[in-house]
């Protein structure tokens, strides 16, 4: 502890530069600095001042003071305490400490005027930034500027393009739009498969099926060229689309095949005969193995990211899990109320998988088959037709049909709006996702084809996709 007198200094410890350096002290034979009366000695040391200590609290004699030092601590306190308190307050009434004899409930202990109001309350006590800033607002500080906010995403709310889609089926069951990873879009209209470039916005016609069969589903492998066509007699097609060719014919169901899904060189179909078939496209045979449990038509199929899990929804309501070693379920979900067509796994966390029910149930809810957990459900308001999750930011997009037809762009987990997009004048029944992750295209009985910019890049960039600004506009892809 340092000690607090200030009697004499020792030149050869004392190394603050704010005190004053005589030549003397560095002359041999001098012992000690004697100052001049006349000098002024400046110091940093605090003394402080026991003027206004109350020493009668501690039974101690009071120093000696003169009427002017009395006179500056009442005055000093008197306006303390009216900037802290207001004028309204008063002069400052010492406080006094009681005698001994008096006790604690000694009567003679003085108190503030009652009409100095301490905690009174006020009608209106939230205040301002600027009401609690030490400084006024009127004119702006140098260097001094507001955190900027965070704006909102924003979300183009029509589309950048339209096609004409003619004979483009307005049934729940069908799967005919799919994108695939060489920025090309497959639609199935009637009995024919048609391709839109979009880099170009060429559009070709890759087969036709006949009058006496229809396209029912199409889905892109998930690398190279090869398309799979799903009929409505039972068939699965097989065709390079970089030729136009048809590769083989694979059959097995019964009933028309609506729903297709890729896993690397595993294709998988659903149809509405209520069975699943696991296709090895490299072996002779049509199927290696078939999965039953639905008891209705089998709508929805939708393979995890890792290729481990195959989900499966259908028109009795379930949604089931599948391994690439079973033949049951290894999963069932029954918690839908309606048909089951909309799938979709989480590309950011493992295991996440997110369903849609139809007219009777209107819910998007999410499992995590990990642990085999219902995590959560969202009431949409209208039939949810489709699900796709983005694969730039945490976020997914629906489709709906009965009876608001409107896409909307969730964000997850809290399953916030970000955007409600309108514009189709029937069920949206068909949805796909660019391979930029950035624009889906959307399909509906009015027969049209609607493009819309409504995920970020990967970079949180709004660049322009390769179907940009060059294919604005409303034409006919066919």
């Amino acid at each position: 502890m340092e000690n607090s007198t200030t009697s004499s200094i020792n030149p050869q410890n004392d190394l603050n530069p704010k005190t004053p350096i005589r030549t003397n002290q560095l002359i041999p034979g001098f012992n000690s600095y004697h100052p001049s009366p006349s000098r002024t000695i400046y110091s940093d040391r605090f003394i402080p001042s026991r003027s206004s200590s109350n020493f009668a609290l501690f039974d101690l004699p009071l120093p000696p003071q003169s009427s002017l030092i009395e006179d500056s601590t009442n005055a000093y306190t008197t306006l303390l305490r009216s900037a802290l308190f207001g004028s309204d307050c008063g002069s400052v009434v010492p406080p006094v400490t009681p005698d001994k004899s008096s006790g604690l409930n000694s009567r003679n202990l003085q108190i503030c005027r009652p009409n100095c109001n301490i905690f009174r309350y006020k009608s209106e006590t939230r205040q301002s930034l600027q009401s609690l800033s030490p400084f006024g607002f009127d004119e702006e500080l140098p260097g001094f500027s507001p955190s900027p906010v965070k704006a909102t995403r924003k979300v183009p709310r029509s589309p950048f393009k339209v096609l004409d889609a003619p004979a483009l089926q307005d049934d729940f069951y069908l799967n005919l739009v799919d994108w695939s990873s060489h920025n090309v879009l497959a639609v199935g209209l009637g009995s024919c498969v048609y391709l839109w470039h979009a880099s170009s916005s060429k559009v070709v016609k890759l087969c036709d099926l006949g009058i006496d069969d229809s396209v029912t589903s199409v889905g892109w492998a998930q690398r190279g060229t090869h398309l799979a066509v799903g009929t409505s007699n039972g068939k699965v097609q097989l065709w390079d689309a970089s030729r136009c060719k048809r590769v083989r014919t694979m059959e097995g169901h019964r009933l028309r095949v609506g729903a297709l899904a890729w896993s690397s060189s595993m294709l998988s179909s659903g149809s509405r005969d209520k069975s699943i078939l696991q296709r090895d496209i490299r072996a002779q045979e049509d199927f290696v193995s078939k999965l039953t449990g639905h008891k209705s038509e089998v709508c929805g199929l939708k393979w995890s990211y890792d290729n481990r899990e195959l989900a499966s929804g259908g028109n009795d309501n379930r949604l089931f899990v599948w391994n690439n070693h079973s033949t049951q379920p290894v999963l069932k979900y029954c918690e839908h109320t309606a048909a089951v067509k909309a799938i979709a796994w989480s590309p950011h966390l493992h295991g996440l998988l997110a369903s849609g029910g139809g007219t009777a149930d209107r819910c998007i809810r999410f499992w995590n088959t990990t642990t085999n957990t219902h995590l959560s459900c969202m009431d949409t308001g209208s039939q949810v037709c489709n699900l796709v999750w983005s694969k730039n930011v945490n976020e997914l997009v629906s489709t709906h049909g009965y009876s608001q037809n409107q896409i909307i762009v969730w964000r997850y987990p809290t399953m916030s709006k970000i955007a409600t997009l309108t514009g189709h004048t029937y069920r949206v029944l068909y949805l796909a996702i660019s391979p930029d992750g950035q624009t889906i295209v959307t399909g509906a009985g009015d027969e049209t084809l609607r493009f819309w910019n409504v995920f970020p890049s990967p970079k949180s960039k709004n660049t322009e996709t390769e179907i940009g600004a060059t294919s604005l506009g409303r034409t006919q892809i066919r």
